[in-house]
């Protein structure tokens, strides 16, 4: 993990624990149902953020006999557990709690610290997500969509502090909504409907979350403009006539594995052959920042 995504993590691990601590106590002291859905929803992102440095602490062990490409997918894997983390604890309860006050409409008090509550939460999530959304912007190409990058990066750390974030920010303005009709309404139903729609959100975020985290579990290859990169850099050899076939996978977040069978010339004798394949792998490596796992078979074309 880079240590803009461990400054990403580390930012929104402190807002989500001061803020679910200040939303647990108004929820306590106001009884809204729209507070209580952000407590726990702060509650889980605080849980998601320990997740992902966990994940990313084991992936850094080193290959054991029994793992000979290592631990790199754990970052997956973590962060796949924090996309069904965030549907469990944060979606689920929110809708919960939501439909329960709608059914049973319970009058909120103190509205005026509700409100101070989620003024102060909504400054400092913004904070989270612009420290996120810096940190992103460094790996990010400019011509490159935050929804094209959230789909495509192979970075798992990221992508998910950005959509928790956003997630969260987007939550507080649905209870400040929800406790705003409320008080001016005098239909405290108002503010179950603004659980409700957290939990709709929250389940929204998960499911995109799961989706991404799954491909890159099940194994993606590298993007195609560096599957173009690592062909021209093999066919440039003369001695080598042709790629027969490549496949690309990553096997972790900073790690690909590339494996290519070529047709060569056959008057070169086996050592040139030798030194042609290494010299392939060293291009290869020279043009990506990834630890890339090489295997370059020779064969005939039939």
């Amino acid at each position: 993990m880079n240590e803009g995504s461990k400054k990403a993590i580390y930012a929104a691990f402190s807002a989500n624990l001061g803020i679910a601590v200040s939303k647990f106590v108004g929820a306590f002291i106001t009884g809204s149902a729209g507070m209580l859905a952000e407590a726990v929803h702060s509650l889980a992102d605080t849980g998601n953020q320990a997740l992902l440095l966990l994940g990313a602490k084991r992936s850094k062990r080193q290959p054991t006999a029994q793992f000979q490409f290592g631990f790199g997918a754990e970052r997956y894997f973590w962060s796949f557990v924090v996309a069904l983390v965030l549907f469990m604890l944060g979606g689920v309860f929110a809708l919960y709690e939501g439909v329960h006050k709608f059914r049973h409409p319970q009058e909120t008090s103190s509205f005026a610290l509700a409100f101070v509550i989620l003024g102060v939460a909504i400054v400092l999530e913004s904070l989270s997500l612009r420290t996120a959304m810096k940190e992103a912007k460094k790996l990010k190409p400019a011509k490159v969509s935050w929804f094209r990058y959230i789909k495509t990066t192979k970075q798992p750390e990221l992508p998910v502090v950005l959509l928790e974030d956003f997630g969260a920010e987007t939550g507080l303005f649905l209870a400040l909504g929800g406790l705003l009709l409320a008080r001016y309404t005098g239909d405290p139903r108002w503010d179950a409907v603004g659980s409700i729609s957290i939990g709709v959100l929250l389940i929204a975020i998960a499911i995109v979350l799961a989706s991404e985290m799954k491909h890159l579990l099940i194994g993606e290859s590298a993007d195609p403009e560096l599957q173009l990169e690592f062909r021209k850099q093999i066919e440039v050899d003369p001695r080598i006539k042709e790629i027969i076939h490549m496949e690309t996978l990553h096997i972790g977040p900073d790690d690909v594995l590339v494996a290519a069978k070529i047709d060569v010339d056959p008057s070169i004798s086996i050592p040139e052959l030798a030194r042609a394949i290494d010299e392939a792998e060293v291009r290869i490596r020279s043009v990506t920042p990834f630890n890339v796992i090489i295997h370059i078979e020779p064969d005939i074309k039939r």
